[in-house]
């Protein structure tokens, strides 16, 4: 059984995308309110990967190596 991260935080967006943790914060907002979710509501890597235009795998990759 693997223990592989299903979600994204503001920390892997910030260091993935080279941008302050403020900025992947909102980002994180803006993406919540373009897929309709809650404020408490997660984000997935696949969501994130869709919504940015970033490979799947190389989201996966970064996650991983926390």
């Amino acid at each position: 059984m693997t223990n592989e991260r299903v979600c994204i935080y503001a920390k892997d967006i910030s260091t993935l995308l080279g941008k302050s943790y403020k900025q992947a914060v909102r980002l994180l907002r803006t993406m919540k309110d373009a897929y309709g979710k809650d404020a408490k509501q997660y984000i997935t890597l696949e969501e994130f990967s869709k919504y940015t235009g970033i490979n799947i795998e190389t989201v996966r990759k970064h996650c991983s190596r926390r």
